[in-house]
């Protein structure tokens, strides 16, 4: 059943695999046919690997996080604060990002899973960490304050990660997602995913059946805040400016944990699903009602409410269970 390292024999099939070819081909040609659409893409590939930071630690280790948004701001601020301040190039300061995101999580994992947190308490402390880097962020002058960074353009300078056109933003942030998607789906076949899993669906029993859940939870956090990180990098120089609400707010934090949630969260393709669903209507609805402040999060909040309700496997899970229950409808045909 396993290799010597703990690695479960897991293998796509040909068929899977030219689809996953001429899809990523298609990808390629895309920002000439469709040229209108690459700024939409970019953002759906953006949250799409923020989505599946936070579906780690969310959807595969059963920790709901309402405060991803300070691992995303924080990404954005260490590597642009070390491009204006230091001159380093952020394609060295994404890993800077990377390793700031991990080494935080890490800390607040510590203090959460160690006494126990989970659940809603869990989910409060991630919000009040966010919220206190929120408020450092807007009153500390010495990271740009409420004011925030302005990244100077250096023009087309791809070793700065700057660039005229947004083209290669979209094949960054393809590649990443693709990254992403490739790591979770290989993490899958690890024991350490299974020991996501089991600590997701009963965390007494899997430390009955000697699962270290505290080192698996610390696992899954580590790994989750990087992956988040990393997007607020890209985010800070595709958009070349950052504040504290633009990053730290609670807004990104719904951003991030609804990609998975309406796609399917615990599974590997669900940020993407849910980020193509939900990235369209979150521009379309920003401008329809650009006039009116809140009220796209009013809509979000609906629409969470009602996944909940009705999708709880988001869409990804509604699909398996049609798909169920017309095998059962076939088997008792015969």
């Amino acid at each position: 059943m396993t290799e010597a390292r703990g690695h479960l024999k897991r293998k796509l099939s040909r068929n899977t695999w030219i689809a996953v070819v001429l899809v990523l081909a298609a990808l390629h040609f895309l920002p000439w046919v469709f040229p209108s659409l690459l700024h939409i893409m970019i953002m759906i590939f953006l949250f799409s690997l923020m989505g599946q930071g936070w579906n780690v630690l969310g959807g595969y280790a059963g920790q709901f996080s309402f405060g991803h948004s300070l691992f995303y701001g924080l990404g954005a601020y260490v590597s642009s604060l070390l491009f204006v301040r230091l001159g380093l190039t952020p394609w060295i300061g994404i890993f800077f990002s990377c390793g700031a995101g991990m080494l935080l999580g890490l800390f607040i994992g510590f203090l959460s899973f160690r006494y126990g947190l989970k659940g809603p308490f869990f989910a409060l402390i991630m919000l009040a960490f966010a919220e206190i880097f929120h408020m450092t962020a807007t009153g500390w002058s010495a990271v740009g304050g409420a004011l925030g960074v302005l990244i100077p353009l250096k023009g087309n300078a791809p070793g700065l990660m700057q660039f005229i056109r947004k083209e290669p933003f979209y094949f960054i942030t393809l590649w990443m997602m693709v990254g992403s998607l490739y790591l979770v789906w290989k993490l899958e076949g690890t024991r350490l995913g299974l020991y996501f899993l089991a600590t997701r669906e009963d965390h007494d029993a899997a430390e009955a059946l000697g699962v270290n859940t505290f080192r698996a939870q610390m696992a899954a956090m580590a790994i989750s805040a990087g992956m988040t990180a990393m997007g607020g990098t890209i985010y800070a120089q595709y958009l070349l400016y950052i504040d504290p609400d633009s990053t730290f707010g609670v807004v990104n934090s719904v951003e991030i944990m609804l990609r998975p949630i309406i796609g399917g969260p615990g599974t590997i393709l669900g940020p993407l699903l849910g980020s193509v669903v939900l990235t369209p209507l979150s521009e379309i609805t920003r401008l329809a009602f650009q006039s009116y402040s809140g009220v796209y999060l009013m809509i979000y909040g609906v629409i969470l409410v009602a996944v909940i309700m009705f999708l709880p496997g988001g869409i990804i899970g509604f699909v398996k269970e049609i798909l169920s229950r017309f095998e059962r409808k076939a088997e008792e045909g015969r």
